[in-house]
């Protein structure tokens, strides 16, 4: 495993008992390859960019979905937001299907069924971000 240089700016201020005002991450440096995500399909391209940031509440992640690849099926214990920043993909919500391209975003609710699947002949680059403490819904 490659080290991973972060800049983290530490500035005094009142929120900086509970950890760095800042970090700074750069893709490059948290980028792997891995299948997608909730029993998905095929491959995909994760930027774990949260990953990094101590004592965070929230995720943020790039993940892009190669030719035929899925993000599989799964209830959402928290609200999620998946944004396209390049290719097609179809967004499901339970059952309700739409397809977003570019600058196309879904808000999705706690308790939704939701997945996204790539279409078309370009990746799937999309950004994906919810709360850090979500669980599982039961």
């Amino acid at each position: 495993m490659r080290a991973l240089a972060l800049l983290v700016l530490a500035i005094a201020t009142p929120a900086a008992a509970a950890g760095p005002a800042a970090v700074f991450v750069n893709e490059k440096d948290v980028v792997r390859q891995e299948p997608p995500p909730h029993n998905g399909r095929g491959m995909s391209t994760a930027y774990r960019i949260s990953d990094v940031a101590p004592n965070r509440t929230m995720e943020f992640r790039k993940r892009v979905l190669h030719k035929g690849a899925a993000i599989g099926l799964h209830v959402l214990g928290h609200d999620e937001v998946y944004y396209v920043l390049s290719g097609s993909g179809d967004v499901t919500s339970d059952g309700v299907t739409r397809r977003l391209g570019p600058g196309g975003a879904a808000y999705l609710y706690k308790g939704a069924n939701v997945g996204i699947s790539q279409v078309g002949d370009q990746d799937l680059a999309l950004i994906i971000s919810y709360p850090v403490e979500a669980k599982p819904a039961q």
